[in-house]
């Protein structure tokens, strides 16, 4: 069992990891027809944006509490619970007909699919020794990337025979089907961290477990119940919600929405109730992980995702709400720091940035800033210089996305052989010299097999970044918050795409405006003079992109290690860094 059942768990993890990351990109094709279907129109754009957004919310800013209780409980049960909840979230965003619901449903499934991930990156630390982990967690941000390839793929294959709806309906089924095939998996035995790394308990005495067997069925069913009024309550079926009699408990009480109704203060009243009788089982592990801090930590993170995830990144920097919201975080972050200096056990173990680990996350920020200007900008550039649709566009960014995971999987293999400096640094050095040729291109480059090959090397280069980032990470973290420190390098990414990219654009609008205010008064309504301050904008955004990728690469160069590590040292030895 422990040689078999752990791998095939990870096997499985890292399927559902995919499946969470194409959910990210899923809605790229498929988000004018989401609004046609809450009531909105293409002329109110702006307040879509949460649907994007929101997914990204609860993706990030739950990340540290959940990557704190992978390292309280078992790695099983954190990813049952978090497909749970991304199943329960793709089905709310199923069945929404109003943009609040939709919103709400979006943001479920990112905390659900965010979960995923440190729990995956912590699984392989405990199956593989420091200096072995390279290529299975090259695997496990290889089958990340890839979902961002497949996830527009998909959407549009289910566009082409049925609605938006059904992308989520199929998130519900593959959620499932993983679930049941963990659950079957772990059956048995409980995967948990210990000192020496994985190991499985022994099943319980017969006693206790028909008595833990017992309450489990009827939470279960309970469970159920409440989601299958849940169920009725957002769809509301025509046959019953018009039926005289059979109706009435979809009658809202006030306005038209389908919560505030007979059915779901009912609704409302089960899922207190489940609460009330589960809540000896994951309040103690909620208190161990210390809540006040991760409500702190994620009031943080929440706003600077709604602050600058918010604005349109082709015309401002900051949300309509940034300059409301970053005090808030700034009080907030403050918070935090008072929380980690005082509490007994804080989100963060004290000890868990050390070493590598804190210019880990420094690299792993960079890259997210490298990574986002590409995903956003080759498809703007390729709309500004080519008379091609949004589809073509989409295709051009593709040819970037297929060589991310390529980058993974070597990135992580070749760790066999160097230190995780040299992999990372190696990779961001490519990146960097084929953004630097993309900051040069003009109206006609794309059209060039010369594009194809620099889009594909820089997505090859930052894939190569991705498993040694985790590796250092992981390395010189103590072994009970593998976990968090997990949690901690995918957070730093995001921040960094969703940051990185608004002040970057920040910086290319002023250029534009430069140009623009640059050219005569009779040029200034000229399509070919707005056309090449446009892409100077874009070529802007691509000089910082390598700019980020150059620091990054001599951050991992100096301080992650050039030399392959041996044993289970705290420090590996390397350029600049001393065991």
């Amino acid at each position: 069992m422990t040689g078999t059942n752990p791998r095939t768990l990870l096997a499985l993890a890292s399927t559902a990891v995919a499946l969470a990351a194409a959910d990210t990109y899923v809605v790229v094709l498929a988000l004018t027809d989401m609004m046609s279907g809450v009531g909105l129109g293409l002329d109110n754009l702006q307040r879509a944006a949460p649907i994007i957004s929101g997914f990204l919310l609860g993706y990030i800013a739950v990340l540290p509490l959940i990557g704190r209780l992978a390292d309280v409980i078992s790695r099983s049960r954190i990813l049952l619970g978090c497909l749970v909840v991304f199943v329960v979230g793709s089905g709310i965003t199923a069945l929404a007909v109003d943009l609040d619901i939709l919103v709400a449903g979006r943001v479920v499934q990112g905390i659900g699919g965010g979960g995923l991930v440190p729990a995956t990156l912590a699984l392989v630390a405990d199956l593989w020794p420091p200096g072995r982990r390279g290529l299975p967690l090259g695997m496990v941000g290889a089958v990340q990337e890839l979902g961002s390839v497949l996830g527009p793929l998909l959407g549009a294959a289910v566009l082409a025979v049925a609605d938006w709806r059904a992308i989520f309906w199929l998130n519900v089924v593959l959620g499932l089907l993983l679930f049941l095939a963990i659950a079957l998996v772990t059956r048995g035995a409980a995967f948990e961290t210990a000192a020496g790394g994985l190991r499985v308990l022994r099943r319980p005495s017969a006693a206790v477990s028909k008595g833990r067997d017992r309450g489990r069925v009827v939470t279960t069913a309970l469970g159920v119940l409440t989601v299958g009024l849940l169920w009725l309550t957002l769809a509301a079926p025509p046959s019953l919600a018009s039926d005289v009699y059979l109706g009435l408990p979809f009658v809202p009480f006030a306005g038209d929405s389908r919560l505030v109704t007979p059915i779901g203060v009912v609704t409302l009243a089960l899922a207190v109730l489940l609460v009330v009788l589960t809540i000896r089982h994951w309040w103690p592990p909620l208190r161990e992980s210390d809540l006040p801090g991760a409500l702190l930590l994620g009031t943080v993170l929440g706003c600077i995702v709604l602050t600058f995830a918010s604005a349109d990144p082709e015309s401002e920097v900051v949300g309509p709400l940034g300059y409301a919201l970053l005090p808030v975080a700034g009080i907030a972050a403050l918070g935090y720091v008072w929380r980690h200096r005082t509490a007994a056990s804080p989100l963060v173990p004290r000890g868990t940035v050390r070493g590598r680990t804190g210019w880990a996350l420094v690299v792993s920020l960079l890259v997210g800033v490298a990574l986002v200007s590409v995903v956003v900008d080759v498809p703007l550039f390729s709309r500004l210089t080519t008379s091609g649709s949004q589809t073509d566009a989409a295709m051009e960014l593709v040819k970037f996305l297929v060589a991310v995971p390529v980058g993974a999987l070597f990135g992580g293999w070749i760790l066999r052989w160097v230190g995780d400096g040299l992999s990372a640094g190696v990779g961001l050095l490519l990146a960097t010299g084929g953004l630097v040729v993309m900051s040069g291109w003009d109206r006609g480059s794309l059209t060039e097999i010369t594009s194809t090959i620099t889009l594909a090397v820089v997505g090859f280069g930052l894939g190569m970044a991705l498993a040694p980032v985790n590796d250092a990470a992981l390395a010189d973290s103590p072994q009970h918050a593998h976990g968090t420190a997990s949690s901690l390098v995918v957070v730093a990414r995001m921040v960094g795409m969703v940051v990185g990219l608004a002040l970057l654009t920040g910086v290319g609008l002023h250029r534009y405006y430069q140009a623009v205010e640059a050219l005569p008064r009779e040029q200034q309504t000229s399509g070919q003079a707005l056309l090449d301050a446009a892409l100077l904008q874009v070529q802007t955004v691509f000089v910082g992109a390598a700019g980020a990728a150059f620091v990054g690469a001599l951050v991992a160069f100096v301080f992650l290690g050039v030399r392959r590590r041996e044993g289970s040292g705290s420090l590996a030895r390397g350029f600049g860094v001393e065991e």
